[in-house]
C-alpha cells in the first residue's frame, strides 16, 4: 500500500471534487492529482481525442446526480472525481467535500468551447459572446455563493492561467488545502504548455460580475 493510501486511511476521507466550467482545466487538474499520488474515480468511457489528447478523466455516473444516483459516493471517499459546476448542488450533504474550483480567463473558456463544437461539426452557440460570458460568470458566482453556505464543502480556487505558467505556488496551496503529502514535483511536471491552445494576451482569471 502506498504511503498516501495509508495516510488517507488514517483520516476521515473527504471526496476531492475537481470542478469549474467546461474547458477550464479540470482534466489537467485531475491528471496532476493522479501524478501527485491521489487515487481517482474515473471509468474511461469518454476517451481522449483532439480536444483532450491526454484524456477527460470522467466518471459517467456523475451525470446522474440530478436523478439521485448517489450509490457511487462511498467509493469516491478519499479519491478525486470531476464534477462540473452545475452539478455540485446535487451532491448530498451526508459526505465531506474538498472542491478544487478551476478558474480560467473567460475569453479562453468560450474560445475553447467554440473550437470543440466546430471540431464536432456542430454550429457554435448563436448567443452573443459578451452575453454568454456574463451568463457563465453569473453561474459561477451563484455556485460559489452556494458553496460558501454549505458546512460540508470547502472550496479552493485554482487559477488555470497562472498554473500553466508557474504551477508550484498554487500546488503548495492545493497540498495545504487537501492536507495530503502530494508529490508536487511530479504534479508540476504534468503541466503541458503545448495544450494551452486558446491563449489570450494579458489574461486574467475570470471574475464574477460586479
Amino acid at each position: 500500500m502506498r504511503f498516501l493510501d495509508r495516510f488517507l486511511n488514517r483520516k476521515q476521507r473527504p471526496i476531492i471534487v475537481v470542478s469549474g466550467l467546461p474547458r477550464s482545466g479540470t482534466s489537467m487538474m485531475m491528471r496532476m492529482l493522479e501524478r501527485g499520488g491521489v487515487p481517482l474515480l474515473t471509468d474511461g468511457v469518454r476517451t481522449a481525442n483532439e480536444d483532450n489528447p491526454k484524456g477527460y478523466y470522467e466518471f459517467e455516473r456523475v451525470k446522474k446526480l440530478p436523478q439521485g444516483d448517489y450509490g457511487w459516493l462511498p467509493e469516491a471517499q478519499g479519491k478525486a472525481v470531476k464534477i462540473i459546476a452545475t452539478l455540485l448542488k446535487h451532491l448530498p450533504e451526508t459526505y465531506t467535500y474538498r472542491v478544487l474550483f478551476m478558474r480560467r480567463n473567460m475569453e479562453e473558456v468560450l474560445a475553447s468551447q467554440r473550437q470543440m463544437l466546430i471540431r464536432r461539426g456542430k454550429a457554435p452557440d448563436s448567443m452573443d459572446e459578451e452575453q454568454l460570458a456574463k451568463s457563465f460568470a453569473k453561474h459561477v458566482a451563484e455556485v460559489k455563493a452556494w458553496l460558501a453556505t454549505r458546512p460540508n464543502f470547502r472550496c479552493l480556487d485554482v487559477d488555470y492561467n497562472t498554473m500553466v505558467v508557474d504551477p508550484m505556488p498554487q500546488l503548495r496551496h492545493i497540498q495545504a488545502f487537501l492536507d495530503l503529502p502530494l508529490d508536487l514535483a511530479a504534479m508540476a511536471a504534468e503541466v503541458d504548455p503545448t495544450l494551452y491552445r486558446q491563449r489570450r494576451v494579458a489574461t486574467s482569471s475570470m471574475e464574477s460580475p460586479s
